[in-house]
């Protein structure tokens, strides 16, 4: 029975000599599904939600979240087109008609294949990460920006600060040292937005 199982184990092993290619090319083929969903869903995500959300973040994060999300973009491309290769070969000049010129090609090809990817797979795992970060970037940095600057023109100044309310009755400001100034809404001229209030007058 033991010889009988070896020896099939034997033939299977012979038989794996010619069909690695077809297997390996159906493995990528997977992969490079894989890819190009993945890549499309961060396409739409990107065009649909990115823009409003991005624009919440303070100007360093969005600008890495940004340089994140384009290099995760760029890397599961990449991979979509390794895997492309590795699944559907390189176009081939001439037709190999001898059996040791194509054992040969098909060596070749196989390991051709494996570096195809093992590349593609680094590139889905790095365009991943690089999602996942800018997401953390935009999850921690959310809501954490200072609150608008303001000069306040009164009937008898100007104040600058942060805008802390704003209602019917009254706007209130935080200015230096954390002091808040409450003032009733009938004795504001107007309020404009203030880059710094260094130089408020």
């Amino acid at each position: 029975m033991s010889t009988r199982s070896d020896r099939r184990w034997a033939e299977l092993a012979r038989e794996l000599e010619f069909t690695r290619l077809p297997e390996l090319r159906r493995q990528a083929e997977g992969w490079r599904t894989g890819l190009t969903g993945l890549t499309s869903l961060l396409a739409v995500l990107l065009l649909l939600k990115g823009r409003d959300n991005l624009n919440d973040l303070p100007g360093w994060a969005r600008g890495t979240a940004v340089g994140l999300l384009v290099a995760a973009f760029l890397l599961l491309i990449t991979g979509s087109f390794l895997a492309a290769r590795a699944a559907h070969g390189a176009p081939e000049r001439e037709i190999l008609l001898g059996g040791q010129t194509l054992r040969s090609w098909t060596e070749r090809e196989v390991d051709q294949v494996r570096r195809a990817l093992a590349w593609a797979f680094l590139c889905c795992v790095l365009g991943m990460i690089s999602v996942v970060g800018a997401l953390l970037v935009a999850w921690v940095t959310t809501g954490t920006s200072a609150a608008p600057l303001v000069d306040v023109k009164t009937g008898t100044g100007t104040m600058c600060g942060e805008l802390i309310l704003v209602n019917r009755q009254q706007l209130t400001i935080s200015m230096e040292q954390d002091v808040e100034v409450s003032l009733p809404r009938t004795s504001v001229v107007s309020v404009k937005p203030a880059e710094t209030c260094d130089a408020a007058p």
